[in-house]
């Protein structure tokens, strides 16, 4: 059994894909606006080409956060497949060499609510160049940042050759900095990180987070024919929690299953989760708190308008799930963050 990591003192702020409500989401503009508005990790989703080279994106298909249709010399890469039971159609990044991705452009995934002021200024970000500006701002800024890095669809990888665990573990190892600062990966299946977990042997700085999903939806990992062998609300039982407990040190829940919204659109009463993960020696880190209006509780809504920047709400929403004791907590905008931790 890995080590059990107590509940935090100060909980942590996590950069969730850079400052996402104000650049583009995974790049190292994204990422330094993060580091500068306080962060205390930086997250990285990473998908892997064609050529083995793991970069920051939030998924391998690239239309929603790219101009690769704008480029005719991919048009014939357009295609139609199945990750994790869901058929997507697009542009994958396991169909294009880094050289290839690189000249392609980052633009704003929510551009119906969020500026597009930023779109064509970044390319692609690689691992080691996020774990090269996280060296870098950290030096400047005189403290020390983490990385939470997740890795995405790692069973879809898998299956096509380009499995990504022992490479994370090869680009943090081969960099000074992340070889002691601290640093959780995170999946959204069981599997990798149990076998993440039996490799981390003489490498405590490293951590591991197991991602939680909807309570009826189940792990990619934990899928049969017959239906599913392990879903996430048996996970968040007693008896799965101390499961997980058994290889990973930290829980990342939606943060509607620390406090449910009530059908009058207001935030209700913190359910056992944290309680109960905190029983088994859990930290809680739940995801994703966003400014806008749209993705707020609507008892939190400044006016009517989704689109609507509230920070006021944004910090009211995470300060009562600090309440209920979680240890840390991903979002789109680190500065609000950061105030709702120190300002209490």
């Amino acid at each position: 059994m890995t080590s059990i990591a107590p509940p935090s003192a100060t909980p942590v702020v996590i950069a969730h894909r850079g400052a996402s409500a104000l650049r583009p989401e995974h790049t190292l503009g994204a990422y330094a606006q993060a580091i500068a508005d306080g962060a205390d990790y930086i997250e990285p989703d990473l998908v892997i080409t064609r050529d083995g080279v793991l970069v920051a994106r939030h998924e391998s298909e690239l239309s929603a956060t790219t101009d690769v249709a704008s480029h005719a010399e991919f048009t014939s890469r357009r295609r139609r497949q199945v990750i994790d039971g869901h058929t997507v159609e697009g542009w994958f990044t396991e169909d294009f060499t880094l050289d290839e991705l690189k000249t392609l452009r980052v633009r704003e995934r929510f551009p119906a609510l969020r500026s597009t002021a930023h779109d064509g200024r970044y390319p692609i970000a690689t691992l080691d160049e996020v774990i090269a500006l996280l060296a870098s701002e950290s030096e400047r800024a005189g403290r020390s940042i983490g990385l939470i890095p997740e890795i995405k669809h790692p069973s879809h990888f898998r299956r096509l050759g380009l499995a990504m665990e022992d490479r994370v573990l090869e680009r943090l190892g081969a960099h000074a900095y992340t070889r002691s600062a601290p640093v959780v990966i995170q999946s959204f299946e069981v599997g990798n990180l149990r076998y993440l977990g039996e490799r981390l042997a003489g490498r405590p700085n490293i951590r591991l987070l197991q991602l939680l999903g909807a309570p009826d939806r189940c792990p990619a990992d934990q899928v049969e024919d017959e239906g599913c062998r392990l879903s996430y609300g048996q996970m968040m039982g007693p008896q799965g929690l101390r499961a997980v407990a058994e290889y990973a040190q930290v829980l990342g829940p939606p943060s509607r299953l620390v406090i449910p919204v009530t059908t009058e659109g207001a935030l209700g009463t913190p359910t056992a989760l944290v309680r109960d993960a905190h029983a088994v020696g859990l930290q809680v880190q739940p995801y994703t708190f966003r400014p806008e209006n749209h993705f707020l509780p609507p008892a939190l809504w400044r006016g009517e308008d989704p689109r609507t920047l509230n920070p006021e709400g944004s910090i009211a929403e995470i300060r009562a799930c600090l309440e209920a004791g979680i240890d840390g907590f991903f979002t789109d905008d680190p500065r609000l963050g950061r105030r709702a931790v120190d300002d209490r």
